[in-house]
């Protein structure tokens, strides 16, 4: 039988639906106080100590994480899941104590930290360990193990002090791996790269329904359970969701190898949300109820710190990280606050609806969060990795232009805001990191988008999709079109793979990376194009 949110839950959404509107539904903090999801938390119920000596398989299959690099802290995750195609990923629902260690090398002869945390039922048996007390700028070590059992040995960086000087900076910034259309080969080598961070851009799984042969991996090896060949709507969808993408080895690879910065998009809980408008027309205490139980499944399996844990279907995912003097990162949340798209959705020619000075992508508190950040920044690069494409992009080279709705161009006050806050704070070295899209740009931001001579107001580099989209092709159909209707757009791609950028004081450099196939295993990686950004001087360059 398909599960079911508890009656009692649906309930009480449809009790605050009807009390507060659907407008307001989800930014009430009465509907966090009431709702689902914050009565089943470690505390709240006694589950009874299970035996971890008793485990007859390997509770490790999803890997281990680590992520939310600090001067001195990171946060180092695993979930204990020994079978994680079946509800409750076969563990019953008692707790169990699980040992954690951190060490200077990858033989744990030097251990720099260790502890033990517990895996509660309530949170999946998932686990989110602060590690504090490290020195800044270094790489670490670290494993878990529970009765006889040891976890992976994962890589993780804390990040520089926040006063240091630092020469140089690399990372990734990586989107969209959706499972049923293509092998997650990018991540096989990005595991490989040299990295001081990875950002994951969103839409890190699908609430599509994958079939028995997994989509287009065709699959002639195994069969996938018949649950996951159905759209997610409860936590246990969610879960199971998560259950099958984290056993992916190259995901784990990648995971393993570097600290991960997330953000969500649409797809982690359902095509195209806005707030708390719905794709589809259905009843607001349903939608309140996805929402919550996708925010709840997401925590439980993103390397996430405590401050980022939901509250009902409330989470606070925007957050500020810096790397020494060099760099601030201000990870947004476009999905969670933004006003729903206008003239319904999609691609359509704009007009007053969407040109409404009211209509807000961030919300009036992160859109104060962010300005008031740069106002204190002292960083030399301040770059900004959140989700739907920023720059305004043109379908035509004509005045019956269409625009983006669900992007940034369907909320032109906003982005105007952004952009003037960054001018007003002397922001000199603006960078946006974009996903969604499943191709890479790169974009000159510019202070009049119909004068191509105009001032470039900093550079938006767009990460491709990891399998979204199968194979892809360099030069997609609109490739002309597109890149004539837009002169801005200085780079346009279409394959799958990642983006690597390296930041120094005096220059920024992007490489796109590419694979040719995701719908069959292993291809090979190549760099499709390289840019490079001057400090002082935005626009995109040929490397």
């Amino acid at each position: 039988m398909r599960p079911t949110h508890p009656d009692e839950l649906r309930a009480a959404a449809r009790h605050v639906g009807a009390a507060i509107g659907r407008r307001r539904i989800l930014t009430t903090a009465g509907a966090a106080a009431v709702l689902a999801f914050t009565t089943d938390l470690p505390g709240s119920a006694h589950a009874a100590a299970a035996d971890a000596a008793a485990l007859k398989a390997d509770p490790f299959t999803l890997g281990v994480a680590s992520g939310d690099p600090q001067p001195n802290s990171v946060l180092l995750w695993t979930r204990l899941a020994p079978s994680p195609y079946e509800p409750g990923s076969g563990l019953p629902r008692g707790t169990y104590t699980v040992r954690w260690e951190v060490a200077h090398d990858a033989r744990f002869s030097r251990i720099a930290r260790r502890g033990t945390a517990t895996a509660h039922p309530e949170v999946h048996h998932s686990l989110h360990v602060e590690v504090t007390g490290l020195d800044p700028d270094r790489v670490y070590y670290y494993r878990f193990r529970t009765g006889t059992w040891l976890s992976p040995v994962g890589r993780t960086r804390t990040a520089p002090a926040r006063d240091a000087r630092v020469r140089e900076l690399r990372f990734a910034a990586v989107s969209c791996q959706a499972y049923h259309d293509g092998y997650f080969t990018p991540y096989a080598h990005l595991a490989a790269e040299e990295l001081d961070a990875v950002f994951h851009l969103g839409d890190y799984l699908y609430e599509y329904p994958v079939n028995a042969t997994g989509g287009a991996r065709a699959y002639t090896d195994r069969r996938l359970p018949a649950h996951f060949n159905r759209e997610t709507l409860t936590l246990e969808d969610y879960r199971l969701r998560y259950g099958l993408y984290r056993t992916d080895p190259d995901l784990r690879a990648a995971h393993a190898a570097h600290p991960f910065v997330l953000t969500w998009d649409d797809h982690e809980t359902e095509n195209n949300y806005a707030g708390g408008d719905p794709e589809n027309d259905v009843p607001p205490e349903d939608f309140l109820l996805r929402r919550a139980a996708a925010y709840r499944a997401y925590w439980e399996n993103q390397p996430l710190r405590m401050p980022q844990r939901p509250t009902g279907p409330d989470m606070k995912l925007y957050r500020r990280l810096h790397f020494g003097r060099l760099a601030q990162f201000d990870v947004l949340d476009t999905r969670q606050y933004r006003s729903n798209q206008a003239h319904g959705d999609g691609w359509q020619v704009p007009g007053p609806e969407s040109q409404d000075p009211a209509r807000t992508m961030t919300g009036e508190q992160q859109d104060r969060w962010l300005l008031d950040g740069w106002q204190r920044s002292d960083a030399r690069w301040n770059v900004v990795p959140q989700q739907v494409v920023f720059a305004r992009r043109r379908d035509v080279p004509s005045d019956a232009h269409r625009l983006s709705m669900d992007a940034w161009d369907g909320y032109p006050a906003s982005r105007d805001r952004v952009l003037a806050g960054a001018r007003a704070a002397g922001v000199a070295n603006l960078m946006v990191l974009t996903g969604d899209v499943h191709v890479g740009y790169g974009f000159d931001l510019k202070e009049d988008w119909d004068d191509p001579d105009s001032r470039t107001l900093g550079t938006e580099l767009v990460a491709t999709s990891i399998s979204s989209g199968r194979d892809g092709a360099d030069r997609p159909a609109n490739w002309e079109t597109l890149t004539r209707a837009n002169p801005h757009l200085r780079y346009y791609n279409g394959r799958r793979g990642y983006l690597t950028v390296t930041l120094g004081e005096d220059q920024a450099r992007a490489d796109f990376r590419t694979v040719p196939a995701v719908t069959v295993p292993g291809a090979p990686i190549g760099t499709a194009a390289s840019f490079v950004t001057i400090a002082g001087d935005p626009g995109l360059r040929p490397a």
